[in-house]
Protein backbone atom coordinates (compact mmCIF):
# COMPACT_ATOMS: atom_id res chain seq x y z
CA UNK A 1 0.00 0.00 0.00
CA UNK A 2 3.23 2.47 0.70
CA UNK A 3 3.85 2.49 -3.04
CA UNK A 4 0.47 3.34 -3.99
CA UNK A 5 0.55 6.19 -1.83
CA UNK A 6 3.98 7.35 -2.81
CA UNK A 7 2.01 7.36 -6.47
CA UNK A 8 -0.11 9.39 -5.58
CA UNK A 9 1.78 11.89 -3.44
CA UNK A 10 3.76 12.11 -6.21
CA UNK A 11 1.32 12.74 -8.88
CA UNK A 12 -0.38 15.34 -6.55
CA UNK A 13 2.74 17.45 -5.98
CA UNK A 14 3.22 17.23 -10.18
CA UNK A 15 -0.67 18.65 -10.56
CA UNK A 16 0.32 21.57 -8.33
CA UNK A 17 3.74 22.54 -10.00
CA UNK A 18 0.95 22.29 -13.33
CA UNK A 19 -1.33 24.50 -11.59
CA UNK A 20 1.08 26.61 -10.53
CA UNK A 21 2.20 27.32 -14.36
CA UNK A 22 -1.19 27.74 -15.23
CA UNK A 23 -1.70 30.24 -12.86
CA UNK A 24 1.23 32.43 -13.73
CA UNK A 25 0.34 32.35 -17.38
CA UNK A 26 -2.87 33.37 -15.92
CA UNK A 27 -1.67 36.54 -14.44
CA UNK A 28 0.80 37.57 -16.79
CA UNK A 29 -2.07 37.37 -19.70
CA UNK A 30 -4.47 39.31 -17.25
CA UNK A 31 -1.18 41.99 -17.26
CA UNK A 32 -1.75 42.34 -21.09
CA UNK A 33 -5.20 42.12 -21.16
CA UNK A 34 -5.52 44.78 -19.26
CA UNK A 35 -2.77 47.03 -21.01
CA UNK A 36 -4.94 46.43 -24.48
CA UNK A 37 -8.39 47.44 -22.19
CA UNK A 38 -6.31 50.63 -21.37
CA UNK A 39 -5.08 51.03 -25.06
CA UNK A 40 -8.55 50.59 -26.31
CA UNK A 41 -10.19 53.08 -23.87
CA UNK A 42 -7.80 55.95 -24.87
CA UNK A 43 -8.71 55.32 -28.41
CA UNK A 44 -12.03 55.33 -27.60
CA UNK A 45 -11.45 58.95 -25.75
CA UNK A 46 -9.60 60.26 -28.42
CA UNK A 47 -12.54 59.48 -31.03
CA UNK A 48 -15.00 60.79 -29.01
CA UNK A 49 -12.64 64.19 -27.86
CA UNK A 50 -12.30 64.71 -32.12
CA UNK A 51 -15.83 64.14 -32.58
CA UNK A 52 -16.37 67.18 -29.95
CA UNK A 53 -13.96 68.93 -31.35
CA UNK A 54 -15.29 68.71 -35.18
CA UNK A 55 -18.59 69.20 -33.65
CA UNK A 56 -18.33 72.50 -32.11
CA UNK A 57 -16.45 73.88 -35.05
CA UNK A 58 -18.40 76.12 -37.47
CA UNK A 59 -19.02 74.19 -40.91
CA UNK A 60 -17.51 75.80 -43.51
CA UNK A 61 -13.91 74.91 -40.61
CA UNK A 62 -14.59 71.52 -40.04
CA UNK A 63 -15.38 70.63 -43.67
CA UNK A 64 -12.62 72.45 -44.92
CA UNK A 65 -10.62 70.73 -42.21
CA UNK A 66 -11.76 67.22 -42.38
CA UNK A 67 -13.95 65.56 -45.08
CA UNK A 68 -14.51 61.71 -44.03
CA UNK A 69 -14.97 60.92 -47.62
CA UNK A 70 -11.90 62.30 -48.87
CA UNK A 71 -9.24 62.73 -46.59
CA UNK A 72 -6.90 60.13 -45.35
CA UNK A 73 -5.18 59.66 -41.88
CA UNK A 74 -1.94 61.36 -42.81
CA UNK A 75 -3.79 64.54 -44.36
CA UNK A 76 -5.83 64.96 -41.06
CA UNK A 77 -2.59 64.10 -39.11
CA UNK A 78 -0.58 66.67 -40.99
CA UNK A 79 -3.71 69.52 -40.95
CA UNK A 80 -4.65 68.50 -36.83
CA UNK A 81 -0.39 69.33 -36.04
CA UNK A 82 0.07 71.86 -38.93
CA UNK A 83 2.48 74.47 -37.46
CA UNK A 84 3.28 72.76 -34.66
CA UNK A 85 6.52 72.06 -33.74
CA UNK A 86 7.67 68.23 -34.51
CA UNK A 87 10.19 66.65 -32.14
CA UNK A 88 10.84 63.07 -32.32
CA UNK A 89 11.20 61.32 -29.18
CA UNK A 90 13.57 58.48 -28.75
CA UNK A 91 15.47 58.42 -32.22
CA UNK A 92 18.93 59.45 -32.95
CA UNK A 93 19.53 60.23 -36.17
CA UNK A 94 23.44 59.94 -37.70
CA UNK A 95 23.82 60.64 -40.94
CA UNK A 96 26.10 59.01 -43.26
CA UNK A 97 29.64 61.51 -43.45
CA UNK A 98 30.05 63.38 -46.85
CA UNK A 99 32.50 65.83 -47.56
CA UNK A 100 31.64 69.28 -46.08
CA UNK A 101 29.67 67.49 -43.32
CA UNK A 102 30.46 69.33 -39.91
CA UNK A 103 29.79 67.52 -36.62
CA UNK A 104 27.00 69.75 -35.79
CA UNK A 105 25.16 67.29 -37.49
CA UNK A 106 25.25 65.03 -35.20
CA UNK A 107 23.24 64.72 -31.85
CA UNK A 108 25.05 65.37 -28.93
CA UNK A 109 25.88 62.40 -27.21
CA UNK A 110 27.58 61.38 -30.77
CA UNK A 111 29.75 64.57 -30.94
CA UNK A 112 31.09 64.09 -27.32
CA UNK A 113 32.15 60.49 -28.73
CA UNK A 114 33.65 61.80 -31.45
CA UNK A 115 35.73 64.56 -29.77
CA UNK A 116 36.76 62.14 -26.93
CA UNK A 117 38.12 60.28 -29.77
CA UNK A 118 39.92 62.95 -31.45
CA UNK A 119 41.39 63.89 -28.06
CA UNK A 120 42.98 60.73 -27.29
CA UNK A 121 46.11 60.05 -27.69
CA UNK A 122 45.45 56.73 -29.26
CA UNK A 123 43.01 54.41 -30.49
CA UNK A 124 40.24 53.91 -27.94
CA UNK A 125 37.90 51.57 -26.15
CA UNK A 126 34.45 52.08 -25.15
CA UNK A 127 34.62 51.55 -21.54
CA UNK A 128 37.62 54.50 -21.82
CA UNK A 129 35.26 57.05 -23.48
CA UNK A 130 31.87 56.45 -21.02
CA UNK A 131 33.19 57.91 -18.35
CA UNK A 132 34.78 61.20 -20.86
CA UNK A 133 31.72 61.37 -21.56
CA UNK A 134 30.09 61.53 -18.24
CA UNK A 135 28.56 58.18 -17.74
CA UNK A 136 28.78 55.86 -15.15
CA UNK A 137 31.62 53.12 -16.33
CA UNK A 138 28.93 50.24 -16.14
CA UNK A 139 28.58 47.21 -18.39
CA UNK A 140 24.93 48.85 -20.21
CA UNK A 141 26.27 52.14 -20.42
CA UNK A 142 29.85 50.57 -22.11
CA UNK A 143 27.74 48.29 -24.57
CA UNK A 144 25.16 51.48 -25.20
CA UNK A 145 28.46 53.43 -25.79
CA UNK A 146 30.04 50.71 -28.10
CA UNK A 147 26.89 50.23 -30.25
CA UNK A 148 26.84 54.10 -30.72
CA UNK A 149 31.16 53.77 -32.10
CA UNK A 150 30.16 51.06 -34.31
CA UNK A 151 27.47 53.24 -35.87
CA UNK A 152 29.17 56.14 -36.25
CA UNK A 153 32.04 53.45 -37.98
CA UNK A 154 29.09 52.37 -40.32
CA UNK A 155 28.39 56.10 -41.13
CA UNK A 156 32.01 57.17 -41.86
CA UNK A 157 32.38 59.31 -38.66
CA UNK A 158 35.17 57.27 -36.94
CA UNK A 159 37.70 54.80 -38.21
CA UNK A 160 38.18 50.75 -36.09
CA UNK A 161 41.10 49.15 -37.49
CA UNK A 162 41.41 46.29 -34.73
CA UNK A 163 38.16 45.27 -33.19
CA UNK A 164 37.36 47.11 -30.42
CA UNK A 165 39.77 49.89 -30.58
CA UNK A 166 38.28 53.85 -32.09
CA UNK A 167 40.11 56.24 -34.00
CA UNK A 168 39.10 59.31 -35.77
CA UNK A 169 37.98 58.75 -39.84
CA UNK A 170 40.71 59.02 -41.78
CA UNK A 171 38.87 60.53 -44.82
CA UNK A 172 39.37 59.07 -48.04
CA UNK A 173 39.03 62.08 -50.82
CA UNK A 174 40.94 60.66 -53.28
CA UNK A 175 40.72 57.15 -54.81
CA UNK A 176 43.92 55.27 -53.62
CA UNK A 177 45.68 53.25 -55.96
CA UNK A 178 44.67 49.82 -54.37
CA UNK A 179 40.97 50.34 -54.82
CA UNK A 180 38.69 49.72 -57.78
Amino acid sequence: MGSLFEELEAREAAARVRVEGLEAELAELSGKLDLAREGLERLRITRETVAEVLAEMPPEKSAATFDADRTTASELAASAYAGAERHVVGVLTVPKWQPGMGMEVLPQVYRDIVEVVADAPGPARAKQIVPRIGLPAETGKIEGTRSKLKRLVERGWLDEDTPGLFTSARRRTAKSPNSR
